[in-house]
This record gives C-alpha cells, structure tokens and sequence, in this order.
C-alpha cells in the first residue's frame, strides 16, 4: 500500500533533470555526501549504480550518459518513461493519492491515520522526502513521525542552491546571465564547474555543491582554474580586458569592482597586478541561500545514528526511513535518485527475506 499526499505520484520525478530525469552517476562514491560516512558507505556499495543501471536495462528502460552539466550524469529520454516504468511495476499494490498522513501510532502493530481513511500494518517506510521545492507539494511527515518515535532531526536547510551576497558583493548582479568556469573551495571539498551570476548573487553547479558544505564564513573562488596569470600579466602592450580569459562585461566589472583602471598590462604598478592576482583566490562570505523554495534538496533531516543497516530505526521495530527524509545528501548530479534507490534496496532486502522465512 503506497499513500501518496498529493494528487498525482512522482511530481519530483517528473520535473528533476529538466524532465529527463538525472537518474545516478558513473563516479558514485560516499564522497558525494554529506552524511555519516560509516552508515552510508556499505549502503550504496550493497546497492550502487550498476545494480540500478542493470535493473534499467532489464527493464527495456534507456539511459544515456551526459556529461555537459556534471560529468557522468544518466538521464532518461523523459522522466514520463521511469514514472510509467514504476506505476506499472506496482500495478499490483494499492497507491492511495491524495492520502495526506496526520498520525502514526504503534498498538502492537501501526496505525496510520490520513484524512480520510485509517490503514493498520506491521511495517512502515517512511519515503516522504525534505522540505524543498514547494511546488511539487513537500511535507514535514516524515519528521513529525520520527520525532514522536523519539529521532533526533539533524538542523534541516536548503541545499543544492543559489546563494545571496553581501553588498561587498553586489557587482555579481551586475553580470546576471553570465557563466563562468571556476574552481571553487569550501571546508575541504573542490568543485570544478560552472558558476553562474544571477540578480540575486550567484548559482550554478559548482555553488549548488557548495551549498552542501557551506554554514557560514568565506568560500574561495578560483575564476582562472588552469591559468598561470604571473605570464598573463607579464609586460604586454595588450588591454587588461583583452588579456584575461573572462567574458568581457564580467572583467570590466571586476576591474570597477577593485578600482583598477582597463589599461595596457605594461601599465600596471605592482598593487594594481596584485588586485588583479585576486581574481585566482577570490574569497567571499554569502549572505545566505535562495532558501527551501528554490533548493532541490533538503540538507538534515532524520539522525542516521539511530537507523540500523536495513534503515530500520533502531527505537522501534517495523519502522524504516530511506531517502532525502534522512540525513544524507548528495551532490549535483544524480546522488540522491540514487541514495533513494540504494536506502529503498536495503528495506525491500530485509522485508522479502522476513517474509519469505514465514
């Protein structure tokens, strides 16, 4: 029996890749995560990306790999192929819509109790995903659920999001729509992607992870990766603003931006070339993030110290938690299908070998 809160199944499915769905990715690894490294590591080696991707294939379901975003992305043609793919394998099982669940209770077996209707089981999985992208109808539940069952809930926050900028900043909404490849540096993790201003501050794959690991204090943004500007700024009768592998606007906005004048480099006295060096260890406080409504995922959630192996929780038996409802978060690009995948396996493992023994 599958209770569905909102009208139609699977909204988040259906809008996630662009409509195609960014099913998992070629390079899985628990360093993908923020999340307890312990619990989620055997996890996803039990249940990976190849399983998925075979059980795709068994299934006459095609995938392809992009890498123009994120490298080794797998998407679906159209995100309607795995939907239909799901509704038809559960063909057999009941699926409730609109079945918004108020309470669970345990009286030696659980009471469900949603709006309209009571249901009673031996087991329950909690699947009800984070606080993020309201439009696709989100719900707390799952924390509500956990917490009356005694689980600490990790400080929830948006993750995989845009952040805003302090007015130190401001001159990143001057360059809205222009995108960049950065190499980008917080607490101990490196991204290698595209950045994007926006009239808000900033996004784009390298400051959505970043999102993930970022609390609060400066994050270092490389806007020359893979350049040497000690012999970009060697003497040159050539523009500053001709010189740097930029997009043009964002390099006389910079220039503004530090006081340095758009001027041959052979001009240049030695404070105005080390201004400029900045542009290779740019270092900057966010104000915040986009917030919920604008995230993809939601950072925290449900404490994986008291869920067991088979995502049981370990404060009350027949009780599960798998996906972004616990405290396990990917990164850009597919992560988290597949830790909902790999956390899904694990339950479906240990009810089939339950119940098979009875």
């Amino acid at each position: 029996l599958i209770l569905e809160q909102n009208k139609t199944v699977a909204n988040k499915i259906k809008i996630s890749g662009g409509g195609r769905c960014n099913i998992t990715n070629k390079n899985l690894s628990v360093q993908n995560y923020d999340c307890s490294v312990n619990f989620v590591e055997p996890i996803l080696k039990k249940y990976d990306n190849q399983h998925f991707l075979n059980y795709l294939h068994d299934n006459s379901l095609d995938t392809k790999l992009i890498n123009k975003i994120v490298k080794g992305q797998y998407f679906f043609n159209s995100s309607s192929d795995f939907i239909d793919h799901l509704l038809k394998a559960n063909s057999h099982n009941k699926i409730y819509t609109d079945a918004k669940v108020r309470t669970i209770k345990y009286d030696k077996h659980f009471i469900v109790k949603t709006k309209k209707k009571i249901f009673e089981s031996k087991e329950v999985i909690v699947a009800s995903g984070g606080l993020s992208y309201e439009r696709v109808g989100v719900s707390d539940i799952g924390f509500q659920i956990a917490e009356f069952f005694h689980h600490d809930i990790v400080d929830t926050g948006a993750g995989l999001v845009g952040f805003t900028v302090q007015s130190s900043e401001f001159w990143f909404k001057d360059l809205s729509g222009i995108s960049t490849k950065i190499k980008l540096k917080v607490k101990n993790k490196e991204f290698k992607q595209s950045m994007l201003f926006t009239h808000k501050g900033c996004s784009g794959p390298a400051i959505l992870n970043a999102s993930l690991y970022w609390k609060k204090g400066k994050i270092e943004v490389d806007f020359l990766p893979d350049i040497d500007i000690d012999k970009l700024l060697s003497k040159s009768n050539k523009y500053i603003s001709t010189i740097l592998p930029l997009p043009k606007k964002m390099i006389l906005r910079f220039l503004s931006h530090i006081g340095v004048e758009d001027k041959s480099i052979n001009s240049l006295n030695n404070k105005e070339k080390e201004l400029i060096k900045t542009l290779k260890e740019y270092r900057f406080a966010p104000a915040g993030t986009f917030g919920l409504s604008s995230a993809e995922v939601t950072k925290g959630g449900v404490d994986t110290y008291d869920i067991d192996e088979n995502m049981q929780s370990k404060k009350q038996k027949g009780l599960y938690f798998i996906g972004e409802v616990l405290d396990v978060t990917g990164e850009l690009g597919g992560y988290n299908f597949q830790w909902a995948y790999s956390s899904a396996c694990a339950v479906a493992n240990l009810i089939h070998k339950v119940h098979d023994s009875v």
